[in-house]
């Protein structure tokens, strides 16, 4: 099985950085299908555009843009790519870096897709800083934060939780521009609105609205991104009631308008 050294990605490197313990590389997908291999360190995958079909020895992911992905030391797995353009983010961490910091990571073993709307924000800002070349400084304090979501996001997870949990995650995703009432939500579930409403949070780590937007904003990127659309169709199309609403709502997520979001994602291409 092939061992993947630190900054080693199949396909075409646009870019790579180190920052102390940190390595950032992104990279362009070129490989139709990538055997079994694993990487020498921990590292996520982020990807920001086109899509992926990723193995491991428990589960298969399909990902689309905006997915994000944990892999733990020499988590061995394979890949699959579709015809077009895909390209990937990854942020690689010697084992030091963890004990600098004095991180706990015990609840993210093997490979992880995460789904939580929060932390993929998190990780948009991540690679926003990286091209606005802030230094380590800022990379560190957001993946310190990252990783502290995470690991009490997977911890949450691991417990028995109520069947209604993973159900309203698909419901909420499914379809972007339902217009969601507690009511219709409580009754989707067979939950009483209240204990949805106070219970939420629990699983989630925010209040139902701020999982919508959030999700909404995250599903705008890979649009923006692409320049195909107007912020006007965009905004529309991801549930938002008009443009001025979502430019908010993307603004309080990374501190940026999409217009300027645009222009960071547009080189290297």
């Amino acid at each position: 099985m092939k061992i993947l050294q630190t900054g080693q990605f199949f396909g075409n490197t646009n870019e790579t950085k180190t920052l102390g313990s940190l390595t950032l590389t992104d990279t362009e997908y070129t490989q139709e299908k990538v055997d079994w291999h694993y990487h020498e360190n921990a590292y996520f995958t982020f990807l920001l555009d086109g899509r992926v079909l990723e193995g491991n020895k428990k589960e298969i992911y399909h990902c689309t843009a905006g997915a994000l992905l944990f892999h733990n030391w020499q988590e061995p797995h394979y890949n699959i790519k579709p015809k077009g353009f895909t390209r990937g983010f990854h942020i690689e961490f010697k084992p030091d870096w963890f004990q600098n910091f004095d991180l706990n990571i015990s609840n993210l073993q093997g490979s992880i897709n995460l789904y939580n709307p929060q932390l993929k924000a998190l990780m948009y800002n991540i690679f926003k800083e990286s091209k606005q070349n802030t230094g380590s400084l800022a990379i560190d304090t957001l993946l310190i934060e990252l990783f502290t979501k995470a690991n009490k996001n997977e911890n949450r997870l691991s417990r028995n939780v109520p069947h209604w949990v993973m159900k309203i995650r698909e419901l909420l995703n499914d379809d972007l521009s339902y217009d969601w009432s507690l009511y219709n939500l409580s009754k989707q579930l067979d939950i009483h609105p209240v204990h949805l409403s106070r219970d939420f949070s629990k699983y989630f780590g925010c209040g139902i609205g701020q999982y919508i937007r959030a999700i909404r904003v995250q599903q705008s990127l890979s649009m923006i991104v692409k320049g195909e659309s107007s912020l006007t169709a965009i905004a529309l199309d991801c549930g938002f009631a008009d443009q001025s609403h979502f430019i908010r709502s993307f603004k309080s997520l990374h501190q940026i308008t999409p217009f300027a979001y645009r222009k960071l994602f547009s080189e290297p291409r």
